[in-house]
């Protein structure tokens, strides 16, 4: 059976860099969308420490450490882009993310026609499918520069802060799982 249509290909079908991870988890789809869009960031292990140092310090001020860290996305110029209930949601960012400066202010209905030069257009998704007697949790970053001295800026970016970008995202991942182990008795020696 094919995998249904996601939104991240709606909104953001076009791009030069991308990253992919996942984690199956052992709880059903919507109780896993509900700790997928839950966890905080203090829960993600390595968000604090990785984006201090990206931001020069400046990350710690922005978050509020028991909120949804979804939420906390958005005091730094993420918006929402597309929900699904129970399945995915994406979210958007416009920015000169190779500079120290923050995201550039836009609307959602904006986010998909923006094209002026200079910067780059980010988008992530969380999406959560059934699987076994779980489900598997993936989420995916894709970036498109809206010309090319943007791509090339960013790629060079990219060299510099891939590994970090992807520790965040499994370390979050895990944080998840951990999430439904505590709220699951029992399932923390599901799959690791």
């Amino acid at each position: 059976m094919p995998e249904p249509d996601s939104l991240l290909d709606e909104v953001l079908p076009r791009y030069e860099v991308h990253e992919r991870h996942e984690i199956w988890v052992p709880a059903a789809p919507p109780e896993a969308y509900e700790a997928v869009k839950a966890v905080s960031a203090s829960e993600v292990k390595l968000l604090g420490p990785l984006m201090r140092l990206r931001t020069f310090g400046r990350w710690s001020r922005r978050l509020d450490e028991g909120s949804p860290l979804i939420r906390d996305l958005e005091q730094t110029g993420f918006i929402p882009l597309g929900e699904r209930p129970n399945e995915e949601f994406v979210y958007g960012a416009i920015g000169r993310f190779w500079s120290p400066t923050g995201n550039r202010p836009i609307a959602a209905e904006d986010f998909e026609a923006f094209s002026e030069p200079g910067y780059a257009k980010a988008a992530m998704n969380f999406a959560v499918r059934s699987e076994r007697e779980g489900s598997r949790i993936t989420t995916e970053t894709r970036i498109l520069g809206t010309d090319a001295e943007a791509s090339r800026k960013f790629r060079v970016y990219w060299l510099l802060i891939r590994p970090g970008s992807g520790a965040i995202r499994r370390s979050w991942l895990k944080a998840i799982r951990r999430r439904l182990e505590r709220t699951r008795p029992g399932t923390a020696a599901a799959e690791r």
